[in-house]
């Protein structure tokens, strides 16, 4: 579980990353999974904007995919999701508590 502090730490760190991945009517698929759980192993933190011609609730697909990806929802805001999962083999962001 994250503090606020650094959930604070991680919603700086993603405003300056331009990279997203993009929910769309296809909704979540295996494939839509195994590109999100090879970007968090990867970097960490990942942005998921979800597009509106998805149909499911936006938080009903929040719920999903962080419990698919075994990940954490730092923030959603509007359509935009921030997952983070910490790669226990190479951790890539160190947060300061």
């Amino acid at each position: 579980m994250l503090s606020k502090s650094e959930k604070a730490q991680l919603r700086a760190i993603i405003a300056t990353d331009k990279t997203k991945y993009q929910v769309g009517k296809s909704e979540v698929t295996n494939a839509l999974i195994d590109v999100l759980d090879k970007a968090l192993t990867a970097r960490e933190l990942i942005r998921v904007e979800v597009l509106k011609s998805a149909t499911t609730p936006i938080m009903e697909l929040t719920l999903d995919l962080s419990s698919k990806l075994n990940a954490e929802v730092v923030s959603m805001v509007g359509r935009v999701i921030i997952l983070f999962r910490r790669n226990k083999e190479n951790p890539k962001i160190k947060l300061k508590k």
